[in-house]
């Protein structure tokens, strides 16, 4: 059985894209190998800056026959039903094949490589197309199945060069492409025609063969493998790291041993590494210091100027916290062992940082004149959205809301509008135009420098968090408020322009602002109903620019806080406002903008709650319940649920309960009454109707209380008290009585065990 190995050998490939391409061409290849009934025992995929390298082990020496049958037309089905069929296997006179018809089973005529026969059917004669294909050596489907994937590799992007048709990441100079097995290596004959459209080849096209080349610098030349152990082991003593993981390993091997040697630490950064790890195929570790004079910018400064200027690891001192060092990885070995490339690059790190420095400098004379607040007046020449506004517009409806949500996570209501008024500033600073991912951070800073409460410059830079599923939630009070209404705020505000995310596309990251607002109540434990909140945000991005009277307008937002969107208070006062002449009736305040939005908070609930294993059926059955916006209390619901319907008795309980509803809602429509008062014990004619009924009256004294107290774990086990005897009345009572009297008491018997389930949750949308 022979082993394939498949090289495509270029100029250097963006390291971001490597990891993709190697996957890519693993899966084309061994696809396009079992498309063709070519099996195999295992395969790898690796990827270097100028290589892409695929090694399948245990392949068939060549694809089996296959026979395929195909059934046709009945004997005496119309001509034209026949011809279809035999024009689809490739037969264009079907008289041969007419002449069957009437004759017995097994009679048959080749036609085009086709067998043709008359087979008996149990509803008569019917045509049967008989397909053998002889298999093909594994030679010739590896050359088929490599052009294909080279022809149609899914680059991001790709180039053409000189006269070639043929499309790849950068220009693609060889193809290494052998079987071998223990009778030796074999080259596949294959030749990549770039000039794809059947114009004649105009010089460039590329041939297969046993050879590679090793590192650019180190060991100019090709040399010949003969397996893929052979092709590794050459590579290594050309100065080739062919695994990416290793070369990755040593990277940081070779950059913790270095800064630990000194007493220092190296900053763990894995997207940075797995980059750094494509940029070279012999990685050789160097460590340097920063200069002293650079040393007392922000850490985060120097670690975002040196990641994305220079690739640079940064290095810091665990006494101090200072980031002191960084390290660089070169792709070769020197006689001076590195000096000569670190001394380089520590002159061009110096040029870089002496920029950062400027613009700290620059930042912090700016913020001591004219305060945050003057840094952050620019931002009402910087348009947010066309229908929303300025950034300067949408802090103040941020400061507002804030102010608002503040006594609900127990902040400063003050601080909290001061924080949210400030946390926006450096956007218009020098440094965050640099390195627009330190916004947020550089506001920290300069908040501290301006002596702010530390609530407020901690709340600069933790008011963006959540970013995702994985990001630190902030805790501390001020900032949970000013985090909330920045969420808040950016989804109503797309909501009220209606501006939706659709399908998979979310352009204004509208499902992570839902996700951000769901993690930071649930991670704060925080107990309040968000629709309130979507309310009045709405009402503010809807009233929007109208010069309205601010005592008027205060009211009416109050009262929206206070009474809901929707209330009558709040209703009053916006009707007060149209005789005023600048806010329209009620004309733009629909109802269903905030329902609308409650769902989609309440799908990415559902998301977040997936992946805490919680059935999507058990939520919905929560989300059924009143103060289904109180996510804390709706979460704490949906895992004591969860966790009842576990156990034997949550599951046998569940089917007694849809038992009884169905009975009783069959009944209900059946009669046309509701069943839902007056069952009384003394009607009951069994020992299980009375203890049904004993059951019920301690279960009902049970829950009430634990769901006053929103013990449901105490509520599920009352619950767990009706199992048996919703059993045994079941096993021993039929409830549709021939006697009137009866059927009606047990029918209302039944109401009872469903109110008794009905304040825990919505058991009829639970499965199963």
């Amino acid at each position: 059985m022979p082993d394939l190995l498949l090289e495509l050998f270029s100029e250097e490939i963006p390291a971001r894209m490597q990891a993709r391409a190697a996957a890519d061409l693993k899966k084309l290849v061994t696809d396009g190998l079992v498309g063709a009934g070519l099996t195999y025992a295992g395969a790898g995929a690796f990827s270097t800056p100028r290589r892409l390298v695929l090694a399948v082990e245990g392949m068939l020496a060549a694809s089996p026959t296959q026979r395929e049958e195909r059934k046709g037309p009945k004997a005496d089905a119309p001509a034209a039903a026949l011809q279809g069929f035999l024009r689809g296997l490739g037969i264009e006179d079907a008289a041969p094949v007419l002449a069957l018809a009437g004759q017995p089973a097994g009679a048959h005529v080749h036609l085009a490589g086709v067998r043709v026969e008359i087979r008996d059917d149990k509803k008569g004669q019917v045509f049967f197309a008989v397909l053998q294909r002889p298999g093909r050596p594994a030679a010739e489907i590896v050359a088929e199945v490599v052009v294909q994937a080279i022809s149609n590799f899914p680059w991001p992007k790709s180039m053409r060069w000189g006269e070639s048709n043929l499309r790849w990441v950068r220009p693609l100079h060889s193809i290494l492409c052998i079987l071998h097995d223990e009778g030796g290596a074999s080259v596949v004959p294959l030749t990549v025609d770039p000039l794809v459209a059947g114009s004649p080849v105009k010089g460039h096209h590329i041939t297969a063969g046993n050879t590679t080349e090793g590192h650019r610098f180190m060991a100019p030349g090709r040399f010949p493998v003969s397996s893929f152990a052979d092709y590794a082991a050459k590579l290594k003593r050309a100065c080739v790291v062919l695994d990416p993981a290793e070369r990755e390993a040593a990277i940081w091997h070779d950059a913790t041993t270095q800064a630990f040697a000194l007493g220092l630490e190296v900053v763990p950064d894995p997207a940075l590494l797995a980059e750094v790890a494509g940029l070279v195929e012999w990685p050789v570790v160097l460590l340097g210091r920063i200069g002293a004079a650079f040393l007392d910018l922000p850490p985060e400064v120097l670690q975002t100027s040196m990641r994305e200027h220079q690739k640079f690891f940064s290095v810091k001192n665990p006494r101090t916290g200072r980031i002191e060092g960084f390290v660089t990885v070169a792709n070769r070995d020197t006689a001076d062992q590195g000096a000569t490339i670190l001394a380089g690059n520590q002159k061009v790190l110096s040029a870089r940082l002496s920029d950062a420095k400027f613009f700290w400098e620059n930042d912090l004379r700016t913020v001591h004149a004219v305060g945050l607040v003057g840094m952050a007046a620019g931002l009402a020449s910087v348009t947010f959205h066309n229908k929303l506004g300025s950034e300067a517009d949408r802090i103040t409806r941020i400061a507002a809301l804030a102010r608002e949500i503040a006594p609900l996570v127990g902040a400063d209501p003050d601080l909290a509008e001061q924080a949210a008024k400030v946390a926006k500033a450096d956007l218009q600073s020098a440094m965050v135009g640099e390195f627009p991912e330190l916004q947020g951070t550089m506001g920290g800073y300069y908040a501290r420098a301006l002596g702010l409460p530390e609530p407020v410059a901690a709340a600069c830079k933790a008011h963006y968090s959540p970013l995702g599923p994985s990001d630190d939630v902030p805790s501390d009070p001020v900032s949970v408020a000013v985090a909330l209404a920045d969420k808040i705020d950016t989804l109503t505000g797309f909501w009220a322009i209606d501006e939706k995310p659709t399908g998979s596309k979310d352009p204004f990251a509208l499902r992570r602002a839902a996700l951000g607002v769901v993690r930071l109540v649930l991670d704060n434990g925080l107990r309040f109903s968000v629709d309130r909140l979507f309310d009045v945000q709405v009402l503010r991005h809807q009233i929007g620019h109208t010069p309205a009277e601010p005592e008027l307008l205060s009211r009416i937002l109050s009262a929206a806080v206070a009474d809901g969107m929707f209330g009558t208070t709040t209703r009053a006062l916006i009707a007060e406002t149209a005789a005023l002449g600048w806010l329209p009736l009620l004309r733009d305040h629909d109802p269903g903008v905030s329902d609308d939005l409650r769902g989609f908070l309440h799908d990415r609930l559902k998301v977040y709650l997936k992946d805490q294993s919680i059935r999507h059926d058990i939520i919905d059955a929560c989300l059924a319940m009143p103060d289904n916006c109180d996510l804390t209390l709706l979460v704490k619901r949906a895992q004591s649920l969860a966790a009842f319907l576990k156990t034997e008795d949550g599951a046998n309980l569940l089917q007694g309960f849809k038992r009884a509803n169905n009975i009783l809602t069959q009944a209900e429509a059946k009669d046309g009454v509701e069943y839902s008062f007056g069952a009384d014990i003394k009607y009951a004619e069994t020992d299980e109707e009375r203890a049904l009924f004993a059951a019920l009256d301690t279960a009902e004294k049970s829950i009430a209380p634990a769901m006053a107290d929103e013990d449901f774990a105490a509520a599920m086990a009352a619950l767990a008290g009706l199992r048996q005897p919703i059993d045994a009345f079941f096993d021993a009572v039929q409830v549709n009585s021939d006697k009137q009297v009866i059927r009606r008491n047990r029918l209302n018997l039944l109401h009872r065990i469903r109110a008794a389930c009905a304040p825990v949750a919505d058991l009829t949308r639970i499965e199963g």
